[in-house]
């Protein structure tokens, strides 16, 4: 016993101020399978619950199967790291209703490595269907005097591999050459935790696919980016 109290304390000691437990009470576990393989996300819902809540209904109603990571934001003096977004870009037909914006100085969730966060405009509410993945830590992205910050929810427990691949892919074309010239699909996103709670909201995609059309192409890029730090 002394021993596992040893290493317990250790661990606590080691994990950087403002990382929160990867599992445990609040903590929602979501697996996205994608062409690269699975990536698990701890949602935290204890810190975050408004950010999290809104991030989990469309995982429970299917609105993240099928959309792609489809941005890769490098450093320039460092390559190796930056974040990656994804979601449902400016598909209409996914897009749920908008939610309080909760900051870092509020939930202490920082922009560390393998943080996820929500993409937003510059309303702080504007948030919605688009999320990125921070590779390395991007402190500037947190709440500060003046500047409101990205609201963080979790962090990535499994598959930061695939992420870092990802954010290595050839880039081009809009968003300052920052749009992955192969976008990785997300087929599926799952919760791993407790049960599911669909909104119950009609889903225009599925109707659209029923029918056999063609989805429509966004006319714009991503409306929700944070800036290249």
């Amino acid at each position: 016993m002394r021993i596992s109290t040893a290493l317990l304390a250790l661990f606590v000691l080691a994990s950087p101020a403002g990382a929160r437990p990867a599992t445990g009470a609040g903590i929602v576990r979501v697996r996205f399978a994608t062409t690269l393989g699975p990536i698990v996300i701890a949602v935290d819902q204890r810190h975050a619950p408004k950010t999290a809540a809104n991030f989990l209904a469309y995982v429970d109603d299917g609105r993240f199967d099928g959309i792609s990571f489809y941005r890769s934001s490098r450093r320039k003096a460092a390559p190796k790291f930056g974040f990656i977004q994804g979601g449902i870009r400016t598909d209409a037909r996914r897009i749920l209703p908008p939610f309080a914006f909760e900051s870092t100085a509020k939930t202490g969730i920082k922009h560390l490595d393998a943080t996820i966060s929500m993409a937003r405009r510059a309303d702080p509410s504007s948030a919605g269907g688009n999320f990125f993945i921070t590779v390395g830590a991007i402190p500037t992205m947190d709440a500060s005097p003046g500047q409101m910050g990205y609201a963080a929810f979790g962090r990535i427990v499994s598959g930061m591999g695939i992420v870092r691949n990802i954010l290595a892919m050839p880039t081009g074309g809009g968003m300052g050459g920052q749009l992955l010239l192969k976008p990785v699909t997300i087929t599926k996103a799952t919760r791993l935790d407790g049960k599911a709670k669909p909104t119950g909201l009609v889903k225009p995609w599925l109707i659209d696919e029923g029918r056999g059309r063609t989805p429509k192409q966004p006319l714009k890029p991503q409306p929700a980016r944070p800036s290249a730090r």
